[in-house]
């Protein structure tokens, strides 16, 4: 059909095979909004497309997809709550923090390149660096928003990276300060297991790289703004 992307929201029993269907019909890039595939079934389908499909980009799964605004929108993120024009580039684990982020902006009057909701399952298909290079490798990105959440060790990686290859300012929020140790909050990414992933040791990984850190959404979109604000 010449299709360039493929938006995927089939039930979770068939959305890691519907995936790989996708990248062998040659479509370049992939968003699947499902929630609950078995974390086997996503494995399998990424280990997949790594090996067979290296070039296929694959969005999620469990994300509310990405917005460029005023130019494209593949997902269930509204348009509504998005602003055009830029200069920030959003990226977030988190699917209800995504809209949170885009609105905290836009009621300021400042717009977003592009925004990009991860999801926040334990194997995703795009991860916090490779969006981070390509806000980095962006003209019309001049400052980012990274929305993190408890579980794993994707902010922590990410920081490492900010710290090496990133030089545009950087604002960052962490979600899940008080969960306690051991209890799934939302999704199957977002669990601590013992000492790390910690909301506080990836704030701890985020400030050293000399990211600014915000306790909540609305102080980091206090935050960027007044970055934005002294750009120009």
């Amino acid at each position: 059909t010449g299709a360039n992307a493929s938006f995927i929201s089939v039930p979770p029993p068939f959305a890691a095979e519907a995936i790989v269907e996708a990248a062998a019909a040659g479509v370049p890039f992939i968003v699947c909004i499902t929630e609950g595939i078995p974390a086997q079934d996503e494995a399998v389908a990424y280990n997949r497309l790594v090996r067979e499909f290296p070039t296929t980009r694959l969005l999620g799964p469990n994300c509310p997809g990405v917005i460029s605004p005023g130019k494209c929108n593949i997902g269930i993120t509204s348009g509504d709550i998005a602003m055009p024009g830029g200069p920030v580039g959003i990226v977030s684990r988190s699917g209800t923090l995504t809209y949170q982020a885009l609105h905290e902006l836009s009621q300021q009057g400042v717009g977003q390149t592009t925004c990009v909701g991860i999801g926040g399952d334990p194997v995703p298909g795009t991860s916090f660096i490779d969006c981070l290079r390509a806000f980095e490798d962006d003209a019309d990105t001049r400052a980012i928003m990274m929305i993190g959440e408890i579980g794993g060790s994707a902010e922590e990686e990410a920081a490492e990276f900010i710290g090496s290859s990133v030089s545009k300012p950087v604002v960052t929020y962490i979600a899940g300060v008080t969960a306690p140790p051991g209890r799934k909050m939302g999704h199957a990414g977002a669990i601590i297991s013992g000492s790390k992933g910690t909301a506080q040791a990836k704030m701890d990984a985020l400030a050293a790289a000399g990211v600014t850190v915000a306790l909540n959404p609305t102080e980091a979109g206090e935050a960027m703004v007044d970055i934005v604000r002294k750009l120009d």
